[in-house]
């Protein structure tokens, strides 16, 4: 098995996931720093952002709820989508610039919305660094999906059909990120930490 390392261009598989507590100061950035997670819906990014933002006393800006109240107010489509990632990133902006890290979880599937996160770290002078989660076994996938759905129809959680129709329409990370893969035996966070750092 292997461990989670930072990925230039190629995609790759390692790490893996452990729902366990962080410990809080395993490690740290030397300085604000912009994190931003990638992949698709029921790959573990929430999971592995939310154990980011607690080791580095982080605020963690999902974009899921911002697009669902958008929704509730009815704006529904793709504008609301990019809107949400635009209220993210002017969130995440206000954070920087109290001299916080902030974590981003979002899918993150096109180069526009990656954008707002390049732009948003060269604003504020600190770094970026991408993480892309994958889960690579597709039934593993599928499964944790599906156990996402309650027994009431949510339009705002994707179907097992619509998780697949977003990797059809996923757009290829070009550039420095770490890629995890949540289905390694392996914890990645001292991985990600120390890429952070």
């Amino acid at each position: 098995m292997r461990s989670a390392v930072p990925d230039p261009g190629q995609p790759g598989v390692s790490g893996g996931v452990d729902p366990g507590a962080v410990r809080p100061g395993a490690a740290v950035a030397a300085g604000p720093v912009l994190v931003a997670f990638a992949g698709l819906p029921g790959v573990g990014k929430s999971t592995l952002a939310v154990r980011v933002g607690a080791a580095l006393r982080a605020p963690v800006l999902p974009v899921d709820p911002v697009e669902r109240a958008l929704g509730r107010y009815g704006l529904v489509g793709d504008v609301p989508g990019m809107a949400a990632y635009g209220a993210v990133a002017g969130l995440a902006e206000v954070q920087l610039g109290l001299g916080l890290s902030v974590v981003v979880d979002a899918v993150n599937p096109v180069a526009s919305a990656r954008g707002l996160w390049h732009d948003l770290a060269e604003r504020a002078g600190v770094p970026l660094r991408v993480i892309e989660v994958h889960c690579g076994d597709e039934a593993e996938h599928r499964r944790r999906v599906e156990a996402r759905l309650p027994a009431e129809p949510d339009p705002h959680l994707p179907t097992w059909e619509q998780t697949l129709l977003r990797r059809a329409e996923y757009e290829p990370i070009i550039g420095p990120r770490l890629v995890v893969d949540t289905t390694v035996d392996i914890d990645p966070l001292p991985a990600i930490l120390s890429y952070l750092a």
